[in-house]
């Protein structure tokens, strides 16, 4: 079943046009430098960091932002895409269904990626750096029990992100939205 899935959101990659691509590299970029200089994996003078990043942050950090770009730009709605629907004959009846599958799998690839974000977030940081985890366990104790934790936040952050991508793109394939040529026809 997830090889089907992984499947059908590599078919769903092949259907994104320049515009999305444009979206998915712009939302990585915006991405990689927002956690980036928060987190000082960009040096820079706003920012300080009391403990050095650790080899793995970098890749972890990159691979964050990609699949925060990708599932930003599987956000994005082809140019007419929303007309498009109106115009290809489905009735309202089935334009306002809230309980279907598609409804309910947006909500859970929205709510992963907005965790993954988060924990990505954390795993890249500076473990005293962290107001959080700096108040819950003091100094000694975010470097003691908070700093171990980072890989294990990394890991989960990159598997809910990769989920809440494949998630949407398997959407993207499974469920198209109609074509101008297909709108027309029907």
């Amino acid at each position: 079943m997830l090889v089907n899935a992984v499947k059908d959101a590599y078919r769903g990659l092949l259907l994104w046009d320049r515009r999305r691509i444009g979206a998915a590299s712009a939302a990585a970029a915006g991405s990689a430098v927002v956690i980036g200089l928060a987190t000082v994996l960009i040096p820079n003078s706003l920012f300080a960091r009391d403990v050095p990043p650790v080899w793995w942050d970098y890749p972890v950090w990159i691979l964050t932002a990609v699949l925060l770009g990708m599932l930003i730009a599987s956000y994005v709605r082809s140019p007419g895409s929303a007309s498009e629907v109106g115009a290809g004959g489905q009735d309202s009846a089935s334009e306002g269904r809230s309980s279907s599958p598609d409804v309910a799998s947006e909500r859970r690839s929205g709510v992963l990626g907005g965790v993954g974000g988060v924990l990505g977030w954390f795993a890249v940081g500076c473990p005293v750096c962290n107001k959080i985890a700096l108040l819950a366990l003091g100094y000694t104790g975010a470097l003691t029990y908070f700093a171990p934790l980072q890989p294990i936040l990394a890991a989960a952050s990159v598997a809910l992100l990769l989920a809440a991508v494949i998630i949407r793109l398997k959407g993207q394939y499974s469920c198209p939205i109609p074509s101008p040529e297909r709108s027309v026809r029907s």
